[in-house]
């Protein structure tokens, strides 16, 4: 008689379907577990709560968003049903708000968010070539400047001719969308622009905030449509790589091991301690601490202050972080970042333009200069141009994932952060001009 115990038999008793690794039914059966918590209110706080809602909301969400075709080719896919489909189920009640408070809880006060970009930052910056990184970093400025300028110049003339007025559209749209997210960018520059516009500040905000929004979740569609046009055109595209020359210009890296358990722990600590210390150049170094982490991991990786062990060490835990927990982020994205009345009720047509137009023209202008400096078009568009358009790092997350180009978060993050603070200089400039 033949033994039903075996994996192979198991596997099949629960059919051939898989779900996060595992058979259908083992994964619907724990999902229905952690779902029936969240709904009678008995969902653990903190963690471990959080963590499991999230991870199953995020993993369902994301499935069904990459099996329907229309979803999948032109709105994003997985990444933007799970950033907006986890948003609906909270705001409309289909889940407790209860829930939704432990996942909001877990992301803001509990700093999964930090702990996400963290891991993808030190690894990503360790995981590259040293050569390519000291080449990209020279460069990556004009592709900033370049997105910005046409950006506020298109959205400048196209609210001139739509009678929305080219001061106004430069100041009170292409500016808080270009300048990093809601905390680095619309927050700050009302404070720079209430005196000389003469507006309050509840009004600013009322004026900038919806453009953020809305210019975000268009960051993330047009990241979904230029990973498209890379599969469809190759010569424009890296897949992941920025430099089209790097192959030629970095320097040959030790082949990497299979990660292990200590390897991944060491990765964990690494990369946590590189936060740590970003936050703790802050206290005496004016800059946002992820810029100030960026720039001493940077400096660790060129100068070889690190072993090529731990290096990689970083990278593999990178590399688990990116496969196993995108999803759950990209959930909680959506639960505490991402209010849909806002959006439907900032929605006008003219509006709708003008913020549109000042996505795509980011992503056109560093597109161009990109290539003139030697980017690969696509990836110079999404890091220095979509990833200052939308909100900071949870629209980095999101527009990456929805590119497939989740390595590029180094770029994306010297956008967020260091092109930011470009932003802001640049708008007490514009003021004395326009104003």
């Amino acid at each position: 008689m033949k033994n039903l115990s075996t994996p192979h038999t198991r596997t099949a008793l629960f059919g051939g379907r898989q779900i996060a690794g595992m058979p259908m039914m083992i994964f619907l059966g724990l999902a229905t577990c952690v779902l029936f918590s969240g709904w009678n209110g008995s969902l653990p706080l903190g963690m471990v709560g959080a963590l499991a809602l999230m991870f199953v909301l995020g993993t369902l969400l994301t499935e069904l968003g990459e099996r329907i075709t229309p979803i999948r080719e032109y709105l994003g896919g997985g990444t933007i049903l799970a950033i907006f489909g986890g948003a609906a189920l909270f705001e409309y009640r289909i889940l407790p708000v209860e829930a939704g408070q432990v996942i909001i809880g877990f992301m803001k006060e509990g700093g999964f968010l930090n702990f996400f970009i963290a891991s993808l930052v030190t690894g990503s910056v360790f995981g590259m070539s040293g050569a390519l990184l000291k080449n990209a970093a020279m460069r990556y400025l004009p592709v900033i400047l370049g997105g910005v300028a046409l950006a506020l110049l298109s959205v400048g003339l196209v609210g001139a001719l739509m009678g929305y007025g080219f001061k106004n559209a430069v100041l009170l749209i292409g500016l808080p969308i270009m300048g990093g997210g809601m905390g680095a960018g619309a927050v700050p520059l009302v404070e720079i622009l209430s005196g000389p516009l003469q507006m309050s500040s509840a009004d600013l905000l009322s004026r900038m905030v919806p453009a953020v929004v809305i210019a975000n979740t268009l960051a993330i569609l047009v990241g979904t449509l230029l990973a498209r046009l890379g599969r469809r055109y190759p010569s424009l595209t890296g897949n992941g790589k920025l430099m089209i020359k790097d192959s030629a210009d970095g320097v040959a890296e030790e082949k990497a091991q299979a990660p292990t358990l200590e390897s991944l722990g060491l990765g964990l600590f690494i990369s946590s301690s590189m936060f740590v210390l970003g936050s703790l150049l802050g206290n005496f170094i004016p800059m946002h601490p992820f810029a100030l982490m960026i720039l001493a991991v940077a400096v660790i990786k060129v100068s070889g202050l690190l072993p090529r062990r731990y290096e990689q060490a970083a990278a593999d835990w990178y590399q688990f972080v990116v496969t196993n927990l995108t999803p759950s982020l990209l959930v909680g994205i959506g639960v505490a970042y991402t209010s849909i009345p806002e959006l439907i009720s900032a929605f006008s047509v003219s509006y709708f333009v003008l913020v549109l137009v000042t996505v795509l023209g980011g992503a056109l202008g560093a597109a161009l200069v990109g290539r003139m400096i030697g980017f690969y078009p696509i990836e110079a568009a999404i890091t220095g141009g979509l990833c200052m358009a939308n909100m900071g790092g949870t629209g980095d997350v999101a527009v990456l994932s929805a590119a497939q180009r989740m390595a590029l978060m180094p770029f994306a993050q010297i956008s967020s952060r260091l092109g930011g603070a470009v932003m802001l200089i640049l708008a007490t400039l514009l003021i004395s001009l326009l104003a």
